[in-house]
This record gives C-alpha cells, structure tokens and sequence, in this order.
C-alpha cells in the first residue's frame, strides 16, 4: 500500500515537471534553445505560447459536424514557426508622440517573456527624446525589464522616419505609419539598411483604394536575402479593448483587401497583430488587410471565437488564421455532410443557446459603441463650451460685446463646435491639417451665409409681392364703387 502510493506521487510530480518545462522555461532554458535554433536556421521555438515539445496529440475522430461544434474541428493547439532572426536590435517608430497616451503597449509585446522575441535592445525612435523617456519610464516597465533594453533616438524632423546613419545595426523595425507614400520609403530604407524583418502598421487604410495600396506594396518586392515584411493595414483607430472582436484578414491591394468606408480597428488589437505577425514565419512577405467582423453568421466569426475558446494563444491563433484559415474550416464542414450523422435535440438546444450569446454579444457591443459615441459628443462640446468662453472674454474685455454669455455661445456654436472637434481629434492622436480645416469650414459658413440671404432676399420679394397683389386689389375695388 505504501508502495503504491510512493510510485503515485512519484508519477503526479514528474508529469507536473514535465507540463511546467513545456510552458515555462527558465531564462536560461529560452536563451539556449534560442541560441540553437538561430544558429541552425531552425525557426521552430518550444517556449510558452509559440508551442510545447514534443510531437502534437490529436483528438480521435468524431461523428458530430465542425459546423455544430467547431472544437471538433479544431486540433490540440501545436508549436508554431518563429522568424530567422529575432535577436539583436528592434527599432520602434511612430509611437510616443501623444500627449494622451504612454503607447507602452507595443514595447510591452516586443519584450514579454513568453514572446518569440529576443532583442536585446529596443529603440524608441521619437520626435522628442526628452518627452518618451518620461511617457516610457514608468513601475510596469522597471518590474518586467523593459527599462533594461530600451533606447532612445530622436528624429531629425519632427514626424520624419529614421535615416540609414540611424538604422546600422538595426536587425528588425516596427513602424507605425498611416500614409501609402511612407510604406514606400520604409521599403526603400529596408533595402538600403541592416533591417532584416520589417513590419509595418498602416491606419486609416479605409481611405485608400486598391490601385494605389497594390503600388505600395510592390516597393517591398527584391528586398535582398535575407530580408522579409509583414504590412497590417486597418481602419480608424478605436478604443476597443484587446480581444474583444473576431475579424478577418484579405490580401492587401486586391479588391476584396478595400476596408469600408466606416470601417474601425481596436488599438491594442492592431500593436498586437503588427507585433505578432513580425514574428511568425507564416506572416512573413504578406500584405495584410485586418477588418473587425461582427457577423455571428460569418466563418470568420466562429472560428476566431472559436480558437479562443479552445485555448490557442495569440500567436497560434494568428498563425492558423494565416495558414488555415476559414476556407480549411468550410471545407471540414462540407466534407463531414456526406458521411456525418444526424443532429440530435441537444445539439439543437446548444445552437440555439449560442445564438443567444452571439445575439447578447452583439447587443453589447453595439450599447458599448454608443456610450462611445456618447462621451466622445460630451467632450466635443465641452471644449467647445470652453473654447466660446474664452472667446468672450477676449472681446468682452475689449470693450466689443453687445450679447450676453450664453447669447454669445449660441451666436458662434457652429464655430465652437468645430474647434472641439478639431481639438478632440489632435488630443487622440488623429490627423488634423487645421489651417485646411478651417478654411474649408469659413468657406462653408460663407456659402450657408449667401444660401440664407437668397433665402430671405426671396421671402421678402414674395411679402412685397403679396402686398402689391393686395393694393392693386383694393384700388380696383374703388374703381368699380
């Protein structure tokens, strides 16, 4: 008895050992197999969430559709394939350069433990050294060792992208970009540089047509050996949390790659695609457009929800959205019809149940959009409150204010309304030409000023005509008298 229960306990410790190696490797365990892997070319990395070791189990087969229960589709998640080189030094450009935010995020993935990344040094490059030591030096960055591996290097023009002389010695570059010209030069500084993997966010990509996203992309083809790039373009910037939309992923520069009009990208979800994508070899030379899907009925949906379900990581989740994606889910899903078996009522029941969830889930996140929208307007109008304000003090201390406060407001309200706007807009880091701005909108507000007074001008015409009827009318009516 006693024996049997040494060997029992002796079993659980070691495959608790065992399951704790294969997830959490010790600094030094990382370093080494890094070491290996990069001196033998192979990209395939065992630590964390890029995989466990040893060969991948699979679920024994099943007689229920994927299309009823996606987890029958979906194998135990595997190791994914990491870049070549993902050591050395990472540049960092086009971020903390927002007085609103600390844009810690980005050099958070590119130095979390469980990551594929290796660097030994991260660069900012800032319009403004000075200001992104402070906006970076912060407890989180001290406790994770952030603070270890990161530099400065200040931008020779504000806004301006890095020159050869400040990319020697960059092995791999993040860029935060949201024009298709500056895709272009960093493809032509990568070419020029020691840059060997580059990964570009493109915002605002909703704005471009595909004519001109496809020209941009071509800048990237004969990079040189040894080189490759990742593009990740998506809409509007929003304040979405992390995680909590699926979405889809077209080629970049084809029609079915144009965004909406209206189409919207989560912040963090955008530094988290840009950054894991840098290091997935399935990402690599892809020009990638990522839209939010919303769609229940969509396999894009399903699937991305789906994997998270089932207990992919990040980046596995990426990787079998770029190496399987939906057309290997509807293709299970039409092959298990012609030899699956018949759905039973439990299985009705759980569809229905999830499409209360999905139609719940849809709910929120339309009631979330809307006290968005909501605080947005409120804070517009407040800076424009604001704004009216000061402008009646300037003249009323100049002597020249016949109106009240509150009359004066609401004389200039259209004006006020379009300085909160504007001031909205810079605060949260979107981009505003104000000189252009307000010289569209004067000429606007001088166009409604001759619309209304040809308005009036007409009205009173139709008075004065009216009354000339009347008299005539009248002087008539003597005559016959």
């Amino acid at each position: 008895m006693q024996l049997s229960l040494s060997i029992t306990t002796l079993a659980t410790a070691c495959l608790a050992a065992s399951t704790s190696s294969a997830f959490f490797l010790t600094p030094s365990i990382k370093t080494a197999t890094t070491t290996i892997a990069t001196r033998t070319r192979n990209t395939q990395l065992y630590i964390s969430s890029w995989g466990a070791g040893g060969p991948p189990s699979r679920r024994p087969p099943v007689a229920v559709s994927p299309a009823d229960n996606i987890q029958e589709y979906l194998k135990q998640p595997e190791p994914v394939a990491a870049r070549a080189n993902l050591s050395g030094k990472v540049l960092v450009s086009g971020w903390v350069n927002s007085k609103d935010r600390t844009e810690q995020t980005v050099f958070d993935f590119l130095n979390h433990d469980e990551s594929a990344f290796t660097f030994d040094k991260i660069v900012a490059f800032v319009n403004d050294s000075k200001f992104a030591k402070k906006r970076l030096i912060s407890r989180s960055a001290r406790y994770t060792g952030l603070l270890d591996k990161l530099e400065f290097v200040q931008a020779e023009t504000e806004g301006a992208l890095p020159t050869l002389e400040q990319l020697d010695g960059i092995t791999s570059w993040v860029a935060n970009v949201n024009a298709l010209e500056t895709v272009q030069t960093v493809a032509n500084l990568v070419k020029e540089s020691s840059v060997e993997n580059v990964s570009v966010l493109l915002t605002d990509a909703h704005t471009m047509d595909a004519a001109a996203a496809q020209e941009a992309v071509k800048a990237f083809d004969d990079l040189g050996e040894g080189k490759s790039f990742t593009i990740v373009a998506v809409g509007a910037i929003s304040e979405t949390p992390e995680g909590a939309m699926p979405y889809q992923i077209r080629e970049f520069g084809s029609d079915e790659g144009v965004l909406m009009a209206n189409a919207t990208y989560s912040r963090d979800e955008s530094l988290r695609a840009v950054t894991e994508c840098l290091g997935l070899t399935s990402g690599c030379n892809k020009a990638m457009a990522f839209s939010e899907v919303d769609n229940v009925n969509q396999t894009e949906y399903k699937l991305v929800k789906g994997l998270r379900e089932g207990g992919y990581t990040r980046p596995q989740e990426f990787d079998h959205m770029l190496t399987e994606g939906p057309e290997a889910y509807d293709k299970a899903v039409e092959e298990f019809g012609t030899n699956g078996t018949p759905r039973t009522s439990y299985d009705a029941w759980i569809e229905e149940k999830q499409k209360e969830l999905d139609e719940n889930a849809v709910s929120r996140r339309q009631r979330v959009k809307e006290e968005y929208e909501e605080k947005k307007q409120a804070e517009i109008e407040a800076i424009a409150r604001e704004w009216a304000k000061r402008e009646f003090f300037r003249k009323a201390t100049a002597g020249d204010m016949p109106y009240s406060e509150d009359e004066y407001i609401k004389s200039v309200w259209e004006r006020a309304m379009f300085e909160g706007d504007l001031k909205y807009r810079m605060m949260n880091g979107q981009e505003t030409d104000e000189r252009k701005e307000l010289a569209e909108f004067k000429m606007k507000q001088e166009k409604k000023k001759a619309t209304m007074l040809e308005r009036a001008k007409a009205g009173l015409q139709e008075i004065l005509d009216e009354d000339d009827k009347l008299v005539a009318a009248n002087k008539k009516g003597g005559d016959d008298k």
